[in-house]
């Protein structure tokens, strides 16, 4: 299932990982505040990585991410931008506009990791872009 800030299908108080949905995307905001748009992806990674830092937000960054084809592990593995507190991964972006291929990327990044949810985050519009990804069983 697909959710993004202005969807209402799950009410509020049901949305797992509130508050620390709402830590990473105040420090995604703060990065965008502060460099705008414009600049290239690891750009806007670096810059988050220091945000998370000095806000206290747990994160691995560079996750590799195993992929299991018929329960055997492939030499081919993910590398997600974070893993943050631990169970969010968050992917970001620095685009014109979110697509259905970076939505696919996310998801298969779940499916991979087994974990439940997940960021999409683009600093490359006018506002910080934003989609919240769950994974359904």
């Amino acid at each position: 299932m697909l959710m993004n800030r202005t969807a209402k299908s799950i009410p509020e108080a049901e949305l797992i990982y509130k508050e620390e949905v709402y830590a990473i995307i105040g420090a995604a905001m703060e990065v965008q505040v502060n460099l705008g748009r414009g600049f290239l992806e690891p750009v806007y990674q670096e810059a988050l990585a220091m945000e998370f830092d000095s806000r206290g937000i747990p994160y691995t960054e560079q996750k590799e991410m195993p992929i299991f084809y018929k329960g055997v592990k492939l030499c081919k593995q993910y590398l997600a931008d974070f893993l943050v507190f631990e169970k969010i991964i968050v992917e970001i972006k620095a685009v014109e506009k979110l697509n259905n291929i970076h939505e696919a990327q996310l998801l298969n990044y779940l499916k991979a990791s087994g974990i439940q949810l997940g960021l999409l985050i683009n600093f490359n519009s006018s506002r910080l872009e934003w989609k919240r990804m769950i994974l359904t069983k």
